[in-house]
C-alpha cells in the first residue's frame, strides 16, 4: 500500500525541503500522511479547477509545484478560493502536496530542465547554496553557453522551445553568448547573473522598472 507519506519522502530524494528558499512554503499542506494513494494528479497550481477535477478523476492527491497555501491564512472559509479549495480537498478526502522552490533549487530540477531545453552547453549553477552528498552543487539560477548570435535569434529559439506564444524583452544590443536560466520570480537574481558573466537571462514574472535596470546593466 502506497501513503501520502511515502510519496513525499520520495519527493523529498529528488527535492529535499531543505534546498527551499526561506520565505517559502512546501511539503505536505493538506490531508493525513497515512491517506492510501491510488491515483495522483499533478499540475502547476492548485486552483479551485484542479481540486474539482482531482475530485471527479478519482484522484487521493494531488502535487503541485505552486503551493496551496503559501502565507499563514487566518481563517479558512468558503468566502476565499484558498478557504474553498482547502475545505474541498478535505471533504473530499484528498492531500495535497508541492514541491516549489526545492524543486527549482535541486539538482535535475525545474531550472536545470529549463537549461537544458534551451540547448545550453556546461550547465552550472550560478552562485551555489550547497552541494548534495553525491557531491553536485544546487542552488536557485543555472547558465550556460550557446554559440554567439544576435538576439532576434535567440528569441526565435526560446519561443520554439518553451512554446511561448510571446515574449517581452529587453535588448542590450549585444550578442547571446552566455545565458542564464530562473523559472519563476527571478529577476530579482538578475544581480548574480551579471556577476557570474552572463549576457543574458531567461526568466517570468519581470518587474516593469526591472526590464530597465536589465538595459541599463547591459
Amino acid at each position: 500500500m502506497v501513503t501520502v507519506h511515502d510519496i513525499l519522502q520520495f519527493i523529498n530524494t529528488l527535492a529535499p525541503t531543505s534546498m527551499k528558499m526561506d520565505w517559502d512554503n512546501v511539503g505536505l499542506l493538506c490531508g493525513s500522511r497515512s491517506r492510501q494513494v491510488r491515483k495522483v494528479m499533478v499540475a502547476l497550481d492548485p486552483f479551485e479547477n484542479v481540486c474539482k477535477e482531482a475530485a471527479l478523476e478519482g484522484a487521493d492527491l494531488i502535487v503541485t509545484h505552486h503551493p496551496l497555501i503559501f502565507r499563514a491564512p487566518t481563517a479558512l472559509t468558503d468566502d476565499t478560493a484558498l478557504g474553498r479549495c482547502v475545505l474541498f480537498l478535505a471533504q473530499n478526502n484528498i492531500s495535497a502536496i508541492n514541491a516549489h522552490t526545492n524543486l527549482d533549487c535541486a539538482p535535475g530540477g525545474v531550472n536545470d530542465v529549463l537549461a537544458q531545453k534551451l540547448g545550453l552547453r556546461d550547465i552550472q549553477v550560478v552562485n551555489p547554496s550547497g552541494t548534495t552528498v553525491d557531491g553536485l552543487d544546487w542552488g536557485l539560477l543555472r547558465m550556460g553557453n550557446v554559440d554567439a548570435q544576435d538576439l532576434a535569434t535567440f528569441l526565435s529559439h526560446v519561443k520554439t522551445a518553451l512554446g511561448c506564444q510571446g515574449l517581452r524583452y529587453t535588448d542590450s544590443g549585444k550578442q547571446v553568448c552566455k545565458v542564464a536560466v530562473g523559472g519563476g520570480a527571478c529577476a530579482g537574481e538578475m544581480g548574480l547573473a551579471i556577476k557570474a558573466g552572463c549576457d543574458t537571462f531567461v526568466t517570468a514574472d519581470i518587474k516593469y522598472n526591472q526590464f530597465f535596470d536589465a538595459k541599463n546593466l547591459g
